[in-house]
């Protein structure tokens, strides 16, 4: 009989049953197999926070097929991800199955290499209970915030809202950066450059930055003025030249936090999507002349430790690409965040010596960008500082026989030695990256021959908007959610429409301010940082196990009750109106403005004198097509499975309807509208005209 083993993907699972052979059976519980149903509370909080699990509907079958399974196989081992949540889907499965908790059945596999499926083989243990127990706290926390919560908001504000426990804390971020973007009042400022040339008739460009009685901040244009006017007919001198020498070190490889930063930087992809692609690298991709396995170690980390043995490959390489010179002295060890949990390595490639150019015919284009930049990361923390030469000049302008004079500044750089720069450096979320500015050479006493002089006015800026990538970086700064969370915060806050995406930019909608500002009144402890992050401390203490997770639990919840009935209390008959819900749509009964509202099915029209009119009607969303038919316009709409499709806004009366979306297009043979079809083509969708064209494929760029 076969030992089986039991994972969470199906693609990971025939990675590893292609590494383990005979005498295995590998097969995938396909995520959680158990969970709190979600029709109801799910927790007796009168019976300290019993959870009531219920399998995962639509997974009974599968269930029942494991079952079947262990009863054949001589042993089962547990290999689901080596985090909390895949301790607790161990557990989960342990219960369900009838496994002896006490026995060693659970093993954990840091890479999908032959080696790291070998390591966690050779090491079995017993299911955490302390991990399990700081998941079981996460989720009874969110589900109590969750079903108490969401109901008071949802009365308050609008139909079918939702509170999260950790999500509200990040729209109090994004909302309090808009405060402060709001309130911020710019103040102006002059910089005045002198344009210079030397005696070997080189140019140059030097800063003022004051005068005889020390450094002038300049505020106004007449203040600029005056100095333009005291610089008539002054003559510049090099004054003290100063050299020197100095050392940019490479970043540490990518933790979970940084991965997603540098990705939403460098490569514009969101955090789930850089989450999703680097889970396919993490369980496994068929290489050409390797066979399957994965490419990086496990992505859901926020350490900066690396095994010595990847430590040795990546040397090795880097000795032979570029030279003993491009590596440090001795190796460069990175300094762990204070808070971290340090349960797993760095993310980095499981091969170093596997470049991307190696396995980029075996990857999609994605996932050979995420893989190209974490396999950069990870080579150029191992490599030699980057060494500049460094000079900087002070330059005095004075007229002859006058005491007054001003100073200017020039300083720049050049490169003495690449070292990790030859490979790659970190992008930056602002514009004011370091330019490479190589002053000429100058000499103490030189006199330099003024070109022209540049005022330039300019204004303080207020604060950007967070992007994804600052934002995750504000989470990871402030204790707020862990690795595994940040991109499931984000998404969730954007289909909540709390916030939505202007370009790279997060902008909170008035309903996310409106819900902010109504939890941070009656429920300050839920959108408090400080608060939000200790709780995470707490969570963490209890997978250390040194705290109760009951106790956390009766500790956040007694308070949170009495919070919670005080402000239904305080706020009965009160309702919030929005702005944004309003609409110029009359009502055909009563002739009030309709307003937006939340149902089963989404958003409708509904009449704001309601119980007294109770008119309604769907919320029409124009696509800018005019029918092909009837000439009407095309509108989107929404199945009652939440599918979208469109049709003509005169249905019954004209009966168009598709599921291809408009394209904004007209056909160029009869004027009538565009579809984009399943498939790939254009086509018009005009009966008596037939047109349709193969879509242009966009070019994808591999080279960011």
């Amino acid at each position: 009989m076969a030992k089986l083993v039991i994972v969470e993907s199906i693609s990971k699972a025939k990675v590893i049953k292609g590494f383990l052979g005979n005498g295995y059976d590998v097969t995938a519980s396909v995520g959680h197999v158990r969970d709190l149903p979600e029709s109801k509370l799910s927790v007796d909080v009168r019976n300290d926070f019993a959870p009531k699990y219920e399998i995962v509907k639509g997974k009974e079958k599968l269930v029942a097929d494991l079952k079947s399974m262990v009863k054949k196989s001589s042993g089962v081992l547990l290999a689901t991800d080596p985090d909390r949540e895949g301790e607790a889907i161990s557990w989960h499965l342990a219960t369900l199955l009838d496994l002896d908790l006490k026995e060693k059945n659970r093993v954990t596999f840091n890479e999908i290499t032959r080696k790291g499926i070998e390591t966690g083989m050779a090491h079995p243990r017993t299911v955490d209970l302390d991990m399990v127990n700081a998941q079981q706290a996460r989720r009874i926390l969110d589900r109590l915030v969750g079903y108490k919560l969401s109901p008071f908001v949802s009365q308050k504000i609008r139909r079918g809202l939702s509170a999260g426990r950790v999500q509200s804390v990040a729209v109090r971020l994004i909302v309090d950066k808009e405060d402060e973007i709001n309130s911020f009042v710019p103040e102006e400022y002059w910089s005045l450059d002198a344009k210079l040339i030397n005696s070997a008739r080189r140019t140059l460009t030097a800063a003022f930055v004051g005068d005889e009685s020390g450094k002038i901040k300049l505020k106004t244009k007449e203040q600029t003025d005056s100095y333009i006017a005291r610089l008539d007919g002054a003559e510049y001198t090099v004054g003290s030249v100063k050299k020197g020498t100095r050392k940019k070190s490479p970043a540490p490889p990518f933790t979970t936090s940084t991965m997603q930063q540098e990705a939403s930087r460098h490569l514009n992809f969101q955090s789930s999507r850089t989450m999703k692609i680097a889970q396919e690298l993490y369980e496994g991709v068929n290489v050409k002349g390797h066979g399957s396995m994965g490419l990086i170690t496990y992505m859901r980390t926020d350490s900066l430790r690396i095994s010595d043995q990847a430590r040795e490959q990546g040397a090795n390489y880097i000795r032979a690409a570029y030279g003993d010179k491009f590596l440090p002295d001795k190796p460069r060890y990175f300094k762990q965040r204070a808070n971290a949990q340090d349960g797993h390595e760095a993310v980095r490639p499981t091969n170093p010596e596997l470049t991307p150019a190696m396995v980029k015919d075996s990857l999609t284009v994605e996932q050979y960008k995420l893989y190209n930049l974490i396999w950069l990361r990870f080579m150029a923390s191992l490599m030699a500082d980057c060494i500049q030469n460094t000079v900087k000049a002070e330059i005095k302008a004075q007229k002859p026989d006058d005491d007054q004079y001003c100073l200017f500044s020039a300083s720049g750089y050049e490169v003495k030695f690449e070292g990790y720069t030859a490979l790659y450096e970190e992008s930056s979320d602002t514009d004011d990256d370091e330019k490479d500015a190589k002053l000429p050479e100058l000499k103490s006493g030189e006199k330099l021959k003024l070109k022209e002089l540049l005022p330039a006015q300019h204004f303080t800026q207020a604060p950007p908007r967070y992007t994804e990538a600052s934002l995750i970086k504000a989470l990871e700064e402030n204790g707020v959610g862990r690795p595994s969370t940040y991109a499931t915060i984000i998404t969730t806050i954007i289909k909540r429409e709390y916030v939505k995406r202007v370009a790279k930019q997060l902008v909170p909608t008035e309903l996310g301010i409106a819900t902010t500002r109504l939890l941070n009144e009656r429920f300050p402890k839920i959108v408090n940082v400080k608060f939000t992050a200790s709780m995470e401390n707490s969570l963490d203490e209890v997978e250390h196990g040194k705290e109760d997770y009951i106790q956390v639990l009766r500790d956040f919840y007694g308070d949170f009750e009495k919070t919670l009935d005080k402000a239904k209390a305080d706020m009965q008959g009160v309702k919030i109106e929005l702005e944004e819900d309003k609409t110029d749509v009359p009502c055909d009964k009563c002739g009030a403005m309709m307003v937006v509202k939340i149902g089963r099915y989404g958003k409708f029209l509904a009449c704001p004198n309601y119980p007294t009119c109770k008119n309604t009607k769907p919320l029409v969303q124009e696509t800018g097509a005019l029918c092909p038919k009837c000439g009407g316009k095309v509108v989107e709409k929404r199945s009652r499975k939440g599918h979208t499709f469109y049709g003509c806004e005169n249905w019954p009366k004209c009966d168009f309807v598709t599921w291809d979306k408009p394209t904004g297009d007209v056909c160029p043979q009869c004027g009538k509208a565009l579809f984009k079809q399943r498939g790939g083509m254009i086509a018009c969708l005009n009966e008596d005209c037939g047109y349709s064209v193969k879509a242009a494929k966009k070019k994808a760029k591999t080279d960011e």
